[in-house]
């Protein structure tokens, strides 16, 4: 991922992070996986080697869809993004979902497979074949990805990343 981060940031891509931030006692999904990612803990932060710079932006989400109750949408939008490259861990839940969430309002998804993760190998495949299957996302590899980018980032006909 640290990899990625510094390549957009040298082409000058703007970076979001959205980050799982709960209330205390709040949320549904914490019904069902418990206290974590409490606002205002460290649990809550992204870890240190990854902290946004302060040009990032930062969506703080409490569902797995980091489109949902969020204004992560708005933003892109304001950016002028068409294509979404997804990274970070949970690929069956919520890499899984906000690549659903961004497909069905119109986003082009890519996912570089080695900057996403489950706490299985059985739920990474699982989850990346789903989001294949259902979003149409290109699932590729980062050096690819990175390939592309620097033919395209910045040219009249290239899509919009974030």
């Amino acid at each position: 991922i640290l990899r990625l981060l510094e390549f957009a940031r040298s082409k000058g891509v703007p970076i979001i992070y959205t980050v799982d931030s709960h209330y205390p006692g709040r949320d549904d999904e914490l019904k069902l996986w418990g206290p974590h990612a409490t606002r205002g803990t460290k649990e809550a932060e992204v870890v240190k080697e990854l902290k946004p710079l302060s040009k990032d932006y930062v969506v703080q989400k409490r569902r797995y869809d980091a489109f949902m109750f969020t204004d992560l949408d708005m933003l892109l939008r304001e950016l002028g993004v068409t294509s979404v490259i997804l990274a970070g861990i949970h690929t069956h839940i919520c890499v899984q979902n906000t690549a659903l969430g961004a497909f069905y309002r119109g986003y082009r998804v890519i996912i570089p497979h080695e900057c996403v993760a489950a706490a299985t190998e059985e739920w990474h495949k699982r989850g990346l074949e789903y989001i294949k299957e259902f979003s149409g996302a290109e699932i590729v590899s980062l050096d690819q990805l990175l390939k592309r980018l620097e033919h395209e980032v910045g040219k009249e006909e290239c899509p919009k990343y974030m």
